[in-house]
């Protein structure tokens, strides 16, 4: 058993680094947000008595928020996206660009979690190139075309079209 005081400073240390690493990828959906965050909570409450707190708890409930994100995700599939809306470079906060965060956010739940990790990490979490390559020990140029990759299939799985075959 987890002494209470020990949860207690481990969600004091925890919860809002959790919460904005959920808001962010819900959008700033409050609502959906806080209920994956609560649900998270409630897995390592449930997990943590019999199998201990992990050595870095932060590292875990981020790894359980996200498959929760993927999850929830798959279970609510969204409308396919116009292409012409992809394109838009507009940074006016209007429902139309709400939408369209909204689909490229599902786009992502739906990518492989090693694809995906590389666009989050580039694009949301605004890391560098070198940054990505030395944390995932590989080079720029192949991190560079992971993106690539990655963004080829983002927009496949957002428009309902196919990606282009891969070159032999």
């Amino acid at each position: 058993m987890i002494p209470e005081d020990e949860v207690l400073r481990i969600y004091r240390a925890t919860i809002r680094p959790l919460y904005a690493y959920v808001y962010r990828r819900t959008h700033g959906d409050a609502s959906l947000t806080e209920d994956l965050v609560q649900e998270t909570w409630m897995r390592a409450l449930d997990a943590w008595p019999t199998r201990g707190v992990p050595e870095d708890p932060q590292a875990w409930l981020s790894r359980v928020a996200h498959n929760t994100l993927i999850s929830h995700f798959r279970k609510h599939r969204p409308d396919l996206a116009d292409p012409a809306w992809l394109d838009v470079a507009d940074d006016r906060q209007s429902v139309e660009a709400t939408n369209v965060s909204l689909h490229v956010e599902q786009g992502l739940a739906r990518l492989g979690q090693s694809q995906a990790a590389m666009v989050e990490a580039f694009h949301l979490d605004g890391q560098s190139v070198a940054h990505i390559a030395a944390t995932h020990d590989m080079t720029p140029r192949a991190v560079e075309g992971r993106l690539r990759r990655a963004r080829v299939r983002l927009k496949a799985l957002l428009t309902g079209t196919t990606a282009p075959a891969r070159r032999p």
